[in-house]
Parts: C-alpha cells; structure tokens; sequence
C-alpha cells in the first residue's frame, strides 16, 4: 500500500462515523496522521479504539459551529501532530419539512453545523496552511447541492452554500498553495438521513429503501477523497459528483 500522504496531518469534521470515519481510516492506511471530531466524547472515543495506529490518531467533542471549539480542534491537531495539511469538511446535519411548517431553530440548526461549520473550519485550515506553503480542503457536499427536491429547502441551502464556499474559497487562495475540492454524492449508505418533522427517513427528497445495498458505500467516497488527494500539484479536482449506478426504479 502506498503511504503518499507519509509526513501529512489531516482533521476530519464528523469522524466517529459513516464516510468521516472510514475516510479517516483510509488516510492512516495511507501514511497520514489524522485528528478526528464528533458531537460526545464517547462517540470520539469508540472511533479512535477502532483506528490504528494509535500513535497516528487523535480527537475530541467538537460542535463544528462553535468557532471556540473549531479552533481547539485545530489546537489539537497542531500540538500533537505540527502543521496541518488536510482538512475534510465532513460534519452535517440533515432536515427534511416544508418552508411553511420549518421553524427558524430549524433552519439554524442545518445552517449553523452545514454551512457556517465548514466555513469556520475552513478559514482555519487555510491560517494553518498559509504558515507552510499550502494544503488542501475537501468540501462532502451532496448532490442535494445541484438538484432541489422538495421538502428539501434547508438542507438544498446547506449544500449550494458549501459549494459555493468551496469554490470561492478556491479562487481566493489558489495562489497560495491551497487546493479546494468539493465531492457531491447521492445516496450514501450510512446512518445519516434527512429526517422530517413527522421522522419520516428521506434521503434527496425520496424514501430511504429498507434495503440499501444499492447505495454507494461510505468507503466508496473515502477512495475518491484519496484519489483527490493523489493529483499532482499541477492538476486541482475541483468538483466530484457521486451517483449509485443501479437505483431503485420508481
């Protein structure tokens, strides 16, 4: 196995889990030090028993929407491990309700994790990489983030608005080393789900089947994060879009 990111330092928002979890793994697999968080200090603390080697790993309890816990993340990550080369802007929260019934806390609530915590995140990651000559920043947006569906309004917001932030933040600091993608998948295989305010599961805007093996594996977008971070320095990924290849027909 080649360990091409050997020397490097990755932070992975929402790392106890699903695609967070298993891109951490795979960058140790490949040689980096990662620094993960989550939303409890248990939930932290299971997922760096499952990641090796411990030597390699770290993380606490974060909300990505706190700007006082964001930068004792990237404390952390600093302290234990030096400068920071990677950031994976992972963490996010689904909602799924019409404009009518959604309540502001609501549409705070998606915002405020989505959006704002990857925006906070990501002026971090580029103070860190401006101190060493550059880095790279991979935005897990949604194809939720192309196409509207409905009932879909916040979160639809959430993801235009984080590829935006991916774009515009790579053309503010392209010359300075940093490489930002943004990788938009469909359906993905996890625990996460856009949950309405009656809990009825969706997932972009249709039911989440009870049987999903059709999805796309939270594995399958940890191996694109590493091809993305495989480029050369000529060549910027700028946006990857992620689709089952066998849906369910309708």
């Amino acid at each position: 196995m080649s360990l091409f990111l050997e020397g490097k330092t990755a932070i992975v928002t929402g790392g106890t889990r699903g695609i967070g979890f298993e891109t951490a793994r795979e960058l140790l697999a490949h040689g980096a030090r990662v620094v993960i968080c989550g939303r409890s200090e248990s939930s932290v603390a299971a997922a760096l028993a499952r990641l090796s080697p411990a030597d390699r790993v770290a993380g606490c309890a974060a909300d990505v929407s706190d700007p006082v816990q964001v930068e004792r993340l990237f404390q952390l990550g600093a302290e234990r491990f030096g400068a920071i080369h990677i950031l994976v802007n992972n963490a996010g929260v689904g909602w799924s309700a019409s404009v009518g019934s959604m309540t502001l806390d609501d549409w705070k609530r998606v915002l405020d994790v989505n959006l704002t915590g990857s925006f906070l995140c990501s002026g971090q990651a580029v103070r860190h990489f401006l101190k060493t000559g550059g880095g790279h920043i991979i935005n897990i947006s949604s194809l939720a983030g192309k196409n509207v569906f409905a009932g879909g309004a916040v979160y639809n917001a959430s993801k235009f608005g984080l590829n935006a932030l991916g774009e515009a933040t790579m053309l503010d600091h392209r010359h300075e080393g940093v490489r930002v993608t943004n990788i938009l998948p469909g359906s993905v295989d996890t625990e996460f789900s856009l949950r309405s305010r009656t809990d009825n599961r969706t997932e972009a805007g249709a039911a989440v089947s009870p049987k999903s093996d059709w999805k796309i594996a939270p594995e399958d977008v940890a191996r694109v994060v590493l091809d993305v971070l495989s480029m050369p320095s000529r060549t910027l990924i700028s946006s990857i879009e992620m689709r089952p290849s066998m849906p369910p027909r309708r």
